[in-house]
């Protein structure tokens, strides 16, 4: 699977599992057991949790909701989903192992829930606080990601992938303008 993490939010990351959104869209989430696996790469969730059906659906429409709202379509209807998703985020509590103390999460919700209550607080976060979030200029990723350079203007997803191939096409034509 071509899972990739280079959204540089867990939120977006999880946006970014519908890939080729310019075109037609191509869906990795097409099963609950792609959900588990990706959240777990993610660090969301632990190895061996069951996903259903029901925490899939939520997964894409929660998804789909914070695709909208970095974009700047907000709508009421968006809102509320984000902001009941994330209620259901996990309380730390404080737990002794081998006698020191170590940060646990807890929630009602079960641990599925919990890791999309982690996604949708992070969305909040990101909505809020003015966060560019662009489209990768590679002509056809379309994967988004959080332009956090000095000057704003981070044209690709991943430099190791996106950005190589586009300066690498750049030179080829360049040389081969050069030889004409």
């Amino acid at each position: 699977m071509d899972w990739t993490f280079d959204g540089g939010r867990p939120c977006i990351d999880l946006v970014n599992t519908l890939r080729n959104r310019h075109l037609d869209g191509y869906e990795l989430l097409t099963d609950p057991t792609k959900l588990a696996e990706w959240l777990a790469l993610a660090g969301h969730l632990e190895q061996g949790h069951r996903v259903t059906a029901e925490d899939l659906a939520l997964a894409i429409r929660l998804r789909e909701a914070v695709d909208r709202l970095t974009r700047g379509t907000v709508t009421a209807a968006d809102v509320k989903l984000v902001n009941q998703v994330a209620a259901q985020i996990p309380v730390p509590q404080l737990r002794i192992d081998a006698g020191a103390p170590r940060r646990v999460l807890r929630s009602s919700a079960g641990p599925v829930r919990a890791a999309l209550a982690e996604l949708a607080a992070d969305a909040i976060d990101v909505v809020t606080t003015g966060s560019r979030i662009r489209v990768c200029a590679f002509d056809n990723c379309g994967l988004r990601f959080l332009d956090s350079s000095p000057q704003h203007n981070r044209q690709w997803c991943s430099m190791a992938r996106c950005g190589n191939r586009a300066k690498a096409r750049a030179h080829y034509a360049r040389r081969k303008s050069a030889k004409a």
